[in-house]
C-alpha cells in the first residue's frame, strides 16, 4: 500500500478532512460561476442588438411597420440593400476614401506619436518636461472651432483634400501619454545603454529595439486610431464640399437625411410623382442596412488586435 493511500485511510479512520490551501488570487467555484454568468449576460446585451440590426435590415418593410422589430420576421426582404446599392459606385468611392484615410492615418499617427513619446520618456532628454507640458496643455485648452477651421482652410489650404480627413486626428495627447508611460516603465535603460556601447545610433535603437518591444501598446493605440478614422463623419461635413470625395460614414449620414426629408415632405413626393418618378423608400430597414454597411469591415479588425489589446491597455494605463 502506498503512502498516499495510507494517509487517506488514516484520515478517514480519524474522521478528519485536510482543507486544501487556496492560491492568493483563487476564488471559489460559486464566485467564479456568478462572474461568468454576469459576463455572459453583459456579452449578450452587447451582441443581441447588433444581431437584431442585421436581421431587421433583411426584413420586409411592411412587416417591420406592422409588427415592429423582431428576431423572427414574417418575411425576408433585401429591398433596403437594393435601394442603397442602386448607386453602388458612390458607396465604393466613399468606402475607398474611408479605407485610405483609415490605413494611412493610423500608420502616420503611430509613427508621429511614437517619435514624440519616446524622447520625453527618456530621463536624459533635457527638454522632456517642456515637451510633456506642451502636449498636456493641448488636453486642457484649444483654440476653438473658428480658428481650427481657418488654420486648415486659409493657412494650410487643405479644404476638399483627403489630407484634411487625416490631419485633425493625427496626434492625440492622451495616446502620447500612454506611449510615453509604456516606454518609460517597460523599456529598461540598461538596454539602451548597451545598444549605445555597441555603437548603435539613436534612430536605430528606436526602430530596431524600442518599436519591436512596444507592439502591445502600438497595437492598442492603433486600434483606437483605426476606430476614430473609420467612424469619423464630422470632418467630411465641415471640410468637404458636396461635389468632393466624402467618406463612407458621412455618405450614410447624408443618405439618411435625404430619406427622412423625402418621407417627411409631401411636397417633395408630389413633385417627384408629377415628374413620373415613383419612389418606395424602405425607411426603417434602410437605416439598419446603412448601419450594417458602416460597421461591417471594422468589426473584423478586433480579431487582429485582440491578443495585444489587454496587455497594451494595462501596461500603459498608469499615467505619471
Amino acid at each position: 500500500m502506498s503512502q498516499t493511500e495510507t494517509a487517506i485511510g488514516s484520515s478517514r479512520r480519524t474522521g478528519k478532512c485536510t482543507k486544501r490551501q487556496r492560491q492568493p488570487n483563487e476564488i471559489s467555484n460559486i464566485s467564479n460561476l456568478l462572474i461568468n454568468i454576469f459576463f455572459w449576460i453583459y456579452t449578450a446585451i452587447c451582441v443581441v442588438p447588433l444581431i437584431l440590426v442585421v436581421i431587421v435590415s433583411f426584413s420586409d418593410e411592411n412587416s417591420v411597420i406592422q409588427n415592429g422589430y423582431s428576431f423572427f420576421p414574417n418575411k425576408w426582404d433585401i429591398s433596403s440593400y437594393e435601394f442603397l446599392l442602386k448607386d453602388y459606385w458612390q458607396i465604393i468611392d466613399a468606402a475607398s476614401v474611408s479605407l485610405f484615410v483609415t490605413v494611412v492615418g493610423t500608420i502616420l499617427s503611430l509613427i508621429i506619436m511614437a517619435m514624440y513619446a519616446y524622447p520625453i520618456s527618456r530621463g536624459d532628454f533635457p527638454h522632456r518636461n517642456f515637451f510633456s507640458f506642451f502636449m498636456f496643455f493641448t488636453m486642457l485648452f484649444n483654440g476653438g472651432l473658428v480658428p481650427w477651421y481657418l488654420v486648415y482652410t486659409r493657412m494650410m489650404h487643405m479644404k476638399d483634400t483627403l489630407w484634411i480627413l487625416i490631419m485633425p486626428l493625427l496626434v492625440s495627447a492622451f495616446f502620447v501619454i500612454i506611449l510615453r508611460t509604456f516606454f518609460a516603465n517597460t523599456i529598461p535603460p540598461a538596454l539602451i545603454e548597451s545598444a549605445k556601447i555597441d555603437g548603435a545610433p539613436e534612430f536605430r535603437i528606436f526602430v530596431q529595439i524600442i518599436l519591436p518591444l512596444s507592439m502591445p501598446v502600438l497595437a492598442t493605440v492603433g486600434l483606437f486610431q483605426t476606430l476614430a478614422y473609420w467612424n469619423d463623419w464630422y470632418l467630411s461635413l465641415i471640410f468637404i464640399s458636396p461635389e468632393g470625395h466624402v467618406n463612407l460614414q458621412y455618405l450614410m449620414y447624408k443618405t439618411m437625411l435625404n430619406v427622412q426629408f423625402l418621407t417627411a415632405s409631401p411636397q417633395a413626393m408630389a413633385a417627384l410623382a408629377a415628374q413620373g418618378v415613383e419612389i418606395n423608400i424602405p425607411t426603417e430597414t434602410v437605416r439598419m442596412a446603412m448601419a450594417v454597411i458602416g460597421i461591417g469591415p471594422i468589426v473584423f479588425v478586433y480579431s487582429f488586435f485582440q491578443k495585444y489589446f489587454i496587455k497594451g491597455l494595462t501596461v500603459g494605463a498608469v499615467k505619471g
